[in-house]
C-alpha cells in the first residue's frame, strides 16, 4: 500500500472551541449504550478502498449485539477531512466515531473535543505499540484506540553498493557508513550516496532518541525542550555528519518528494517511510529503468550499536465528547480494531497496532524489515503546545541552519530549545 502518511505527520490547526457536553442529534441520549439507534462512523477513503470488508465486519459484530441499528459511514480524503470535522464539532451533529491521523489527535485532546475511553475495553491494549500509545493519551487519560501503524526503513540499490562489493545489507552503522562511503567515492560529489533531506525532521529525531536525547521532557508537569542536551547534542552532530558526508542535493529540501529524487537516480540510499522504496520504483518515477526488483528494504541500524528509533506514522479512532453514542462506538473500534481486524489490516500490508501481532511478522520475509524496525519508535511530546512548535517549524529551521553550515549545532540547538520553551506549555 503507498499511502503516503501526510496526514499522520502533521497537527492539524484546531479553532474550534469544543463544549464538554451536547444535547446530540437524536441517536439515542445514554452515552453508556441503551436504545442507541444510529451510529455515525467516518473513515478516511483507505478504508473504503483498501478493506472495505473489516468496515463490514465490524458493522456484523455491533448489530449484532444490538439488532436493528443503523450504521452509517461516511469517507474522507485526508486533506479535507479536519475541515469538515472542526466544523460539525462545533455543533451538535457530530460522528460518534472519526479517523484521525496519530500526531493530529493532540490538538483535538488539548482542546477536550474527544471522550476518555477504558482502554481495559479493548484488544491488545496492554500492548500497543509505544508510538501509537503516545499519540492517544493525554494528561493521563486516553482518548483513542491505535488503529494502524506505518513505520520507517532503509532503502538502498543493491546494483550500486554490489558494484563497489557490498553483496548484503548492513547489519551495523560501522557497516552502513563504511559501505555509502565506497559509493561515495565511486560516484562522485554530484552524486548523494544517502539522500537525506536536511529539513527531514523525523530522520534527524531519530538520531536524537538514538543517542539518548529527546525533543522535550516533561518535569513535574511541565515540558522543557531538550535539544541542547549532551546526548541530543551527540545525535544532531552524527545527523549532521551524514548530511556533509553523503547528501550532496539541495540542503534547504525537506523530505516530500524524496520518493521523486531517488526515482531519478541521483541517490544510492534513503532512509524514509517504507513505501518510498516501492514509489520510487514505480516506472512512473524511475528514471533510471533500473530500480524494479533492485531496491531493497533494511532495518536502519543506530550509531548506538542498536536499531535506530523509528518514528510511527499511522492513525487512530477516536469517539468525540458531544457523541451520545459513545458505549456503543467504543464497540465498534473493538470490533475493528481487535484481534480480527488486525489479521484483515496486516493481511493488506499494514502495521499492526500491538507489539503481539508485530512479532508475527517478524517470521515473514516479506515484513520481516518494517516489522522489527516498528519495534524501537519514538513519538512527539504529548505537551499542550506542540501544535504550535510544529506550525512554526521550529525544528526544520533548526536543521537546515545546521545542515548548511549557517550555525553551530550547539548554537542551532540552543535557539530551537528557547523557541520551544516559549509556547510548549500553552494550550
Amino acid at each position: 500500500m503507498k499511502r503516503k502518511l501526510a496526514a499522520a505527520i502533521g497537527i492539524a490547526g484546531m479553532v474550534v472551541s469544543v463544549a464538554a457536553c451536547g444535547s446530540g442529534d437524536g441517536k439515542g441520549s445514554d452515552k453508556q449504550g441503551a436504545d442507541v439507534k444510529e451510529l455515525t462512523v467516518w473513515l478516511t477513503v483507505d478504508a473504503q478502498n483498501n478493506w472495505p470488508e473489516l468496515v463490514k465486519a465490524a458493522d456484523a459484530a455491533v448489530k449484532k449485539k444490538h439488532p436493528g441499528i443503523k450504521i452509517d459511514h461516511e469517507y474522507y480524503g485526508w486533506p479535507d477531512k479536519n475541515t469538515k470535522l472542526d466544523a460539525v464539532l462545533a455543533t451538535d451533529k457530530v460522528p460518534d466515531v472519526v479517523e484521525m491521523g496519530n500526531t493530529e489527535m493532540l490538538g483535538y485532546m488539548v482542546k477536550g473535543a474527544f471522550a476518555p475511553l477504558d482502554t481495559a475495553k479493548f484488544d491488545n491494549s496492554a500492548a500497543w505499540l509505544d508510538g501509537l500509545k503516545a499519540s492517544v493519551t493525554y494528561d493521563g487519560k486516553t482518548y483513542g484506540v491505535p488503529y494502524y501503524a506505518g513505520g520507517r526503513v532503509g532503502n538502498w540499490r543493491k546494483d550500486l553498493f554490489a558494484s563497489v562489493g557490498v553483496k548484503s545489507t548492513p547489519k551495523t552503522y560501522k557497516e552502513l557508513t563504511a559501505a555509502l562511503d565506497k559509493v561515495q567515492k565511486k560516484e562522485g560529489d554530484k552524486f548523494s550516496a544517502w539522500y537525506q533531506p536536511t529539513r527531514d525532521w523525523y530522520a534527524a529525531m531519530s538520531f536524537v532518541y538514538d543517542a539518548g536525547g529527546s525533543i522535550a521532557e516533561e518535569q513535574g508537569g511541565q515540558w522543557k525542550a531538550n535539544l541542547s542536551s549532551p546526548e541530543s547534542i551527540k545525535g544532531l552532530t552524527e545527523f549532521k555528519n551524514v548530511v556533509d558526508s553523503y547528501m550532496h542535493g539541495d540542503k534547504t529540501k525537506d523530505e516530500s518528494d524524496r520518493y521523486i529524487v531517488y526515482g531519478q537516480g541521483k541517490s544510492g540510499m534513503i532512509f524514509g517511510a517504507a513505501w518510498e522504496g516501492a514509489t520510487a520504483a514505480d516506472p512512473k518515477n524511475d528514471k533510471t529503468g533500473k530500480l524494479k526488483d533492485n531496491l531493497e528494504n533494511f532495518v536502519m541500524p543506530g550509531p548506538s550499536g542498536k536499531n535506530m528509533p523509528v518514528f510511527l506514522g499511522g492513525s487512530d479512532l477516536a469517539v468525540p465528547v458531544k457523541s451520545d453514542a459513545q458505549a456503543v462506538a467504543a464497540e465498534w473500534i473493538n470490533a475493528f480494531t481487535g484481534s480480527s481486524g488486525q489479521k484483515g489490516l496486516m493481511a493488506k500490508g499494514n502495521l499492526p497496532n500491538n507489539k503481539t501481532d508485530l512479532a508475527t511478522l517478524k517470521d515473514d520475509p516479506a515484513t520481516a524489515v518494517p516489522a522489527t524496525a516498528a519495534e524501537s519508535n519514538w513519538f512527539v511530546p504529548m505537551a499542550p503546545g506542540w501544535g504550535q512548535v510544529e506550525k512554526a517549524q521550529v525544528l526544520q529551521t533548526m536543521l537546515q541552519n545546521i545542515g548548511t553550515g549557517k550555525k553551530s549545532v550547539e548554537a542551532a540547538a540552543k535557539e530551537a530549545d528557547a523557541a520551544i520553551d516559549k509556547v510548549i506549555n500553552t494550550k
